[in-house]
């Protein structure tokens, strides 16, 4: 997939393509089933398949206090749209100027004239563009005019739930990793690098690495049974994420006990898939209550993780 970020919004990037439009926050099921229908549509039509998006999120921008923790970063979401098989992935930055473009100068100088947009697909009841004026009736309209079509794809969900990055991320925030891998269709995963910590793990004979990331998405208090990927190899491991309140710790980190692991790997970077939370976490009286309680959660993880759903293991 080539990656191409919008420098000027008049230049021209293709002479024809197929495309679809969203922030695609955690590229759920949903947002995998529309590139797949993008894809199957392009290669019909014998045109590249085009993902735009926009960074940073319209949120951030318009109204911070009230924009979501994002699931995945633009680097993580960047690599889960590669993996979908298409062809182009166009970065429009977005800025407060850039906001007060209507949808319909977006839809021709960007989408038609830039892309040479043939056909869009939108997921259901989406909206863009200057107070959301941009919409299934405005892209029907333009597209008589300016000869592209246009598809709307129904709802994507199962058991009636329909699959959003908003419930991913409740899922997250309460604990509930099942329910987020449902909607994923992989487990919620964090990356970051490696850092030194205060070594309370090492004192309990639990040595653990403490990580620091760029995920603003990250798990309620616990602990946890995940995977972590650190230096080529898959290793399972027992996370702890809180404020470690039994020795009076004020700063929340992020803790993983590696399970049959040993090595130096301070500054090395990691991925932690998390699979399931464990228990919240809690204030022990005394330190022998504490270890008792990390071997209980070693021994459960090490239950857990032998019968992982391989299906939701990041690839």
């Amino acid at each position: 997939m080539q990656i191409v970020t919008v420098m000027n919004i008049n230049d021209k990037i293709l002479d024809a393509s197929c495309v679809t439009i969203g922030n695609f926050d955690g590229v759920h099921r949903g947002h995998a089933e529309i590139f797949a229908h993008l894809k199957q549509k392009s290669q019909a039509r014998g045109l590249p398949s085009v993902v735009v998006t926009f960074e940073p999120h319209p949120l951030k921008i318009l109204a911070p206090e009230s924009a979501p923790c994002l699931i995945t970063t633009f680097e993580q979401k960047a690599a889960l749209i590669g993996e979908s098989g298409i062809d182009y992935l166009v970065v429009v930055p977005f800025s407060k100027e850039f906001s007060r473009m209507s949808a319909h100068d977006f839809v021709l100088k960007m989408l038609c004239s830039s892309l040479g947009m043939r056909h869009i697909i939108i997921g259901h009841d989406y909206a863009f563009g200057r107070g959301r004026e941009g919409n299934f009736s405005t892209l029907a309209s333009l597209g008589v005019l300016n000869g592209f079509t246009l598809e709307d794809l129904p709802p994507i969900g199962e058991e009636g739930v329909i699959f959003s990055s908003s419930l991913v991320r409740s899922a997250v925030v309460d604990g509930d990793m099942d329910a987020a891998a449902r909607i994923l269709g992989r487990y919620y995963q964090i990356s970051g690098t490696i850092v030194h910590g205060r070594e309370i793990g090492q004192s309990l004979g639990f040595p653990t690495a403490n990580i620091s990331t760029f995920n603003e998405l990250i798990p309620s208090d616990g602990v946890y049974a995940v995977m972590a990927q650190v230096d080529g190899k898959l290793v399972k491991g027992a996370c702890n994420i809180g404020c470690n309140p039994t020795y009076g710790g004020e700063k929340r980190t992020i803790e993983v006990f590696l399970l049959d692991f040993a090595g130096r790997i301070y500054d090395h970077d990691i991925k932690i898939q998390f699979v399931q939370k464990l228990r919240p976490e809690q204030k022990f009286t005394d330190v022998a209550e504490l270890k008792t309680a990390i071997s209980q959660d070693v021994a459960s993880t090490r239950i857990i993780l032998n019968n992982l759903n391989m299906d939701y293991m990041n690839k």
